[in-house]
């Protein structure tokens, strides 16, 4: 079977369409996985560094059932009113186009692994923010992945769907992301930090309570929508792996800051940013994870300001949208503030104190306006519960 799209009547202003309306019976159950912040350890997890991300209340809500005839069907409350149907025993990569090709390679990369999954209907709806840095995607993997985990008895645990998800990402959709996301979504708590170790895939919750300290964290989405899959991402870690052999070294992970001059010394002119950047990133968040540990959660802004510099001098991952983000919240009182995410545009972080969270959302937008940009949309993020079933 082809993958075929069939159009849904939703006529414009009506409700989405129901699971039984789609497919005629009722689902299974329902699961939902967030999308993440990162507050520091960007471009850091494919160097197999240390990352510090926080899962957001915004979710992607999967309902789902099982089918036993290898067909697939997905649709989606954000998508284009389309049932697509596939066939899971001609998945491969490549054979699938658009937002489908998220879920189509969790189910083809179990299906790859040895695990018995079989067809399903899906209906997805969400609130995370498509193409913000938010990691929309790998909460649509991760969605699916629990679904297919508990409705075929997989017995797979958190970390174990993550590292299948982030597969699922590299292999079939083509993006060769680290593991960050995707852990993030699986793993973090509420109230927490997750502080993960890439290379052996280590983590421990750091408490992050903002409002105890009485800050607020903002998100503020440009609405430079980005895309990993373009290839600038993959040229810059075909760079960093570049320089790892380069050094003799398994990963730039293995690079202490004592030790960066000399690496630095011994690169191509292109390749030292890049370097420099993860290492002193990698820094970054061990200090960050010190202030978090000792309650000085204020101590963070400074080091999210200085991680956007690196992001935008060394990586150059930034765009002129991300960079008046951080300077207006900056001007405006923020304690600090970072482009969050893989780059090319995506969402800006602001570290403020609770009672001025307004005051700076309403700069930075004013900012915007007299620069001529698309007001941007914002969001207070807290630290929330990683992938769950709800039903």
């Amino acid at each position: 079977m082809a993958s075929t799209a069939h159009p849904v009547n939703t006529a414009p202003n009506t409700p989405p369409a129901t699971f039984e309306e789609l497919y005629g019976h009722a689902p299974e159950g329902e699961w939902a996985a967030p999308g993440r912040v990162n507050l520091i350890g960007e471009h850091t997890d494919y160097n197999l560094g240390f990352v510090l991300p926080i899962a957001l209340p915004q979710t992607v809500r999967a309902q789902a059932r099982r089918r036993a005839d290898g067909v697939l069907r997905l649709w989606s409350a954000q998508g284009d009113a389309a049932v697509t149907e596939l066939r899971v025993a001609d998945l491969a990569p490549g054979s699938v186009a658009g937002w489908a090709a998220y879920p189509a390679a969790v189910v083809w990369t179990l299906r790859e692994a040895g695990h018995p999954v079989d067809g399903a209907d899906l209906r997805f709806d969400g609130d995370v923010p498509g193409g913000a840095g938010l990691s929309s995607s790998a909460a649509l993997e991760c969605a699916v992945a629990l679904a297919c985990n508990d409705l075929y008895g997989l017995g797979l645990t958190a970390p174990e769907l993550a590292l299948l998800a982030q597969r699922a990402e590299n292999a079939f959709v083509g993006v060769p992301c680290g593991v960050m996301d995707q852990t993030a979504s699986m793993c973090c708590r509420p109230g927490a930090a997750l502080h993960l170790d890439s290379r052996d895939l280590a983590m421990r919750q750091v408490p992050f309570d903002l409002a105890g300290a009485g800050l607020a964290l903002l998100v503020l989405d440009t609405r430079v929508k980005h895309d990993l899959g373009d290839g600038a991402y993959a040229a810059l870690r075909a760079g960093c792996e570049r320089a790892a052999a380069l050094l003799g070294l398994p990963a730039l992970r293995a690079l202490g800051p004592a030790d960066l001059p000399g690496a630095l010394a011994r690169l191509p002119a292109e390749l030292r940013p890049l370097v420099r950047h993860v290492v002193t990133e990698n820094e970054r968040v061990t200090a960050a994870v010190a202030h978090l540990d000792a309650g000085d959660l204020a101590a963070l802004g400074p080091i999210l300001t200085a991680g956007h510099a690196s992001l935008r001098d060394d990586y150059r991952v930034s765009c002129p949208e991300t960079d008046l983000a951080v300077e207006a919240a900056v001007a405006a009182g923020a304690h600090g503030a970072r482009m969050t995410g893989g780059g090319f545009g995506g969402s800006v972080i602001a570290l403020v104190d609770e009672d001025a969270a307004e005051h700076v959302a309403a700069a930075v937008t004013a900012a915007f306006r007299a620069a001529g940009h698309r007001a941007p949309r914002t969001l207070t993020a807290v630290p929330a519960e990683g992938a769950r079933r709800l039903s």
